[in-house]
């Protein structure tokens, strides 16, 4: 049964960290974009620190927030067993009240996509804004919504390794067009069959142009739009949008 607050899929932090604890070509990108060292860094929908954690290292003050408490004591943990010193905060980036601004604030993993309506994305716009400082940027990622891909319902399988023991994994994936939401189903079953149980997500598409008109509407200027995390141009059939935007002045 999907929750209400649409964090179903995140219930597991240390299987989270196993399947895309590897996972850095955001990162990397990010780095071509740091601010001077030593500048504050606000990481949303930060999870277990997987971005938060290398900047701290590297010397930024950097703020993680996050809704998921599990999500944010892992990444606490993670901190401790580094020695870094990083201020993690459960808040909803749709109503930030940071102790801080910052010159740069990143919100990776497609997270864009959990704010499901208009006034979702307006305020959750409005909010990081609020806490960007004069001329800093604000950087982030969404799936681009192929419409040869969403049109039908998809499903499809795959063996994941977890804990040690394979599970194999059936996704059903259904969009409506009108919300422009799509609906993520898994069903987990161990190797000789057995129902593990299920989880689900659901995941808003942004169109192009439709974001392009929603960040200028919100004083930010897009600087680059790239098409994955690799820095490749922006195509119609690319998998995402990877926006580089800055504030106007206020």
């Amino acid at each position: 049964m999907r929750t209400a607050d649409n964090l179903e899929k995140y219930e597991d932090p240390a299987g989270y960290d196993e399947r895309y604890g590897g996972f850095d070509a955001d990162l990397r990108l990010i780095q071509d974009w740091l601010p001077a060292p030593g500048s504050a860094v606000i990481d949303l929908a930060c999870g277990t620190g997987r971005i938060t954690l290398p900047l701290a290292e590297a010397g930024y003050e950097v703020t993680g927030v996050d809704l998921h408490e599990g999500m944010l004591a892992r990444a606490r943990e993670k901190a401790a067993q580094q020695g870094l010193s990083v201020r993690f905060l459960q808040q909803d980036c749709r109503a930030l009240d940071l102790p801080v601004s910052a010159p740069l604030v990143v919100m990776a993993g497609n997270s864009f996509q959990h704010f499901l309506t208009n006034e979702d994305q307006d305020r959750l716009l409005e909010s990081v804004r609020r806490h960007l400082k004069q001329g800093g940027r604000f950087i982030f990622d969404t799936r681009n919504p192929v419409f040869a891909e969403l049109a039908e319902p998809d499903r499809y399988e795959e063996i994941v390794d977890t804990g040690g023991r394979q599970i194999r994994e059936e996704h059903t994936e259904t969009y409506e067009p009108v919300t422009q939401i799509l609906h993520c189903t898994t069903e987990r079953f161990a190797e000789d069959g057995t129902p593990l149980g299920q989880d689900g997500i659901l995941l808003r598409y942004t169109y192009p142009l439709e974001l392009r008109r929603l960040l200028r509407q919100h004083g930010f200027q897009l600087e680059n739009m790239y098409g994955d995390w690799s820095g490749q141009s922006f195509e119609a059939e690319s998998g995402q949008m990877v926006c580089v935007c800055w504030g106007d002045e206020r």
